[in-house]
């Protein structure tokens, strides 16, 4: 396997990734999953096909076929990336949550992030986090649908360039935080209640929800917990509800209200940690493209002007301001001039900016030449009806713009720059830049560059464009996302949880080997005096010995200790419920199949 920091590069898809979203990518280690690690994939994987066969869109049966998952172990992310890689996908492991911008990056990519923790037992209806199961069990089988994988890849590409705001990271930060907690054991109740009041105070105060913010939602009831078909009857999707074997039952009982999908969803916030009140039905997948479409009409990349530059300067993050020429400008933008009309006609970054044309960085226009920032004028040149970006030479000669001389063009908002014109950049044929030395830029009475602060570089276009989050060029802008320092919890693993661990391995060896079935009531004494909580492996012991017909006196101990086990601990009487169902569909399902 061709690797880079244990990331396969075998799969076109994941070879492709530029260098800033490589930064995301974990090694999944895939000798640190336990036996019971593999014991609750197990369980998990069993249940929901018993449960989805009824309830799933048809699609995900065949994804789950044809993206080779396993039932029975957590699956490779190098196997998944050769099997993924026949539809054009991939796959890269993660460290838990990440930021939304970077998440849509990796889809427009036609990558899927897969956050390879396993969920803990106690959490094995639903997890705060997000997991193996939840990604690879979840995500992956659905994209085999051409038409959703399209939606997935578009909704990347527009996810990609929506603005987010610096407390959108904040309470991404702050939502990471209490998923971490939540999925730790044995966290402290005050320590949960008060990350859980840290994450209602920042979505209380976030203001006017960010574009990244909407677009998160969009893609949270669609993505992650959409249901398709009819109002009275849909079916599951969403690979958050696929891969919940609780709220996978309890998400089409008429408590959960079921709203017809439309842009409006966007004004429904969620709640990433419990489960959902109410859910979207989509009629099929190409409507989901149409609401995305309709939505991205309003954003920033596509209205562009002083309504997209505004929103630019809110964020105060690193944005582009696209000419209509195609140059990019990329910085922290924090002034824009206007005219009487509302329309942008000076722009200025602070801090280090760059260039770039089709989103490549232009040659001597990186961070460190505009390291004290960029600033310039939008707009039509005085006496020209032309936009300046189609003049030609000779145009520009017969208005007196030529390099090496003294030049002075008076735009038609009442900019004037004037300077000696030392060079002149075109890109297919459209003017891009002009570059000044001895520059003076004013409008009115306001000095917009002054000879003393250098070599003026004055941007050339009618108008803005377009206006997007990030830099046109990341990797030669360097832009190092917001990686949160906070890393997922691994349960730690004693003595005593050895000893448990090495009891599900004998299990799954005899169950897999068909040998050694005369060694499982001395494995389960031992389950019963070590450890007394554990349910799993008595359910996966009395699994074997149902199935065929052996020790009927161990079983009924079984039976009694896990009936025991329901009254006790209404945790887990669903989850053992379940296990029982589970056992007597296969024992039914094998006897017909005799028969």
């Amino acid at each position: 396997m061709n690797s880079n920091n244990g990331i396969s590069m075998n799969n076109a898809a994941v070879a492709a990734l530029p260098k800033h979203l490589l930064q995301f990518a974990v090694d999944q280690r895939y000798d640190d999953y336990t036996p019971v690690d593999h014991a609750v994939w197990r369980f998990i994987m069993r249940q929901n096909m018993f449960f989805l066969k009824e309830y799933a869109h048809k699609v995900y049966f065949q994804g789950l076929l044809d993206t080779g998952i396993s039932f029975e172990r957590i699956p490779r992310i190098d196997e998944m990336n050769e099997i993924l890689g026949r539809i054009g996908w991939g796959a890269v492991a993660v460290d838990g949550f990440i930021p939304p911008a970077a998440f849509m990056e990796f889809q427009a990519y036609k990558v899927l992030v897969i956050a390879c923790d396993m969920r803990q037992l106690h959490h094995i209806e639903y997890t705060p986090a997000p997991d193996i199961v939840h990604e690879a069990a979840g995500h992956a089988p659905i994209i085999v649908d051409r038409e959703y994988s399209d939606y997935l890849q578009r909704f990347g590409e527009i996810g990609a360039k929506a603005m987010s705001s610096k407390k959108d990271f904040e309470l991404y930060e702050a939502i990471r935080h209490l998923s971490i907690l939540k999925e730790q054991p044995n966290t402290p109740e005050s320590e949960i209640e008060a990350a859980t009041r840290e994450v209602e105070y920042k979505q209380a105060n976030l203001g006017e929800p960010s574009e990244m913010g909407l677009l998160s939602r969009l893609h949270w009831w669609t993505v992650e917990y959409g249901l398709i078909g009819t109002l009275e009857s849909p079916k599951i999707y969403g690979a958050g509800l696929l891969s919940s074997i609780g709220e996978s039952v309890s998400c089409l009982e008429p408590e959960v209200k079921k709203i017809a999908y439309d842009a409006d969803a966007q004004n429904t916030a969620f709640d990433i940690t419990t489960k959902q009140p109410q859910l979207f039905v989509t009629p099929d997948f190409a409507h989901l493209g149409r609401v995305l479409e309709e939505f991205a009409s309003g954003m920033a990349f596509r209205v562009g002007g002083l309504e997209g530059i505004q929103k630019a300067i809110e964020c105060h993050n690193v944005t582009t301001c696209q000419y209509s020429s195609g140059l990019q400008v990329s910085g922290v933008f924090t002034e824009v001039l206007a005219d009487d009309e509302q329309n942008p006609i000076y722009v200025r970054a602070t801090g280090a900016s760059a260039l770039a044309h089709g989103d490549k960085e232009l040659v001597g226009h990186g961070r460190d030449y505009h390291a004290e920032g960029f600033g310039s004028p939008i707009g039509q040149w005085k006496n020209s009806a032309t936009a300046p970006e189609l003049l030609s030479d000779d145009e520009l000669m017969a208005m007196g713009v030529a390099v090496g001389q003294d030049v002075k063009i008076e735009f038609s908002s009442g900019v004037v720059v004037s300077g000696h014109l030392d060079k002149l950049v075109r890109d297919g044929g459209k003017l891009l830049l002009l570059t000044f030395s001895n520059c003076r830029v004013t409008r009115a009475d306001r000095v917009l560059f002054d000879p003393s602060w250098g070599t003026f570089d004055m941007a050339v276009g009618e108008r803005i464009s377009s206006v997007f989050s990030g830099a046109a060029d990341k990797d030669a802008f360097n832009q190092v996302a917001l990686v949160s320092k906070q890393r997922t919890i691994k349960s730690p693993s004693d003595e005593k949880r050895k000893r448990l661990e090495s009891l599900y391995a004998q299990v799954r060896d005899i169950r897999d080997r068909k040998v050694g079935y005369e060694r499982l009531g001395e494995i389960w004494e031992t389950q019963q005096a070590e450890h007394a909580s554990d349910w799993l492996l008595s359910m996966q012991i009395f699994e074997i010995l149902d199935d065929l017909a052996l020790q009927n006196e161990l079983k009924q101990k079984i039976v009694t200790f896990l009936n025991r086990k329901k009254t006790e601990d209404k945790d887990v009487s669903t989850l053992i419920e379940w296990g029982f169902r589970l056992v007597t569909y296969h024992k039914t399902a094998l006897q017909t199949a005799a028969h």
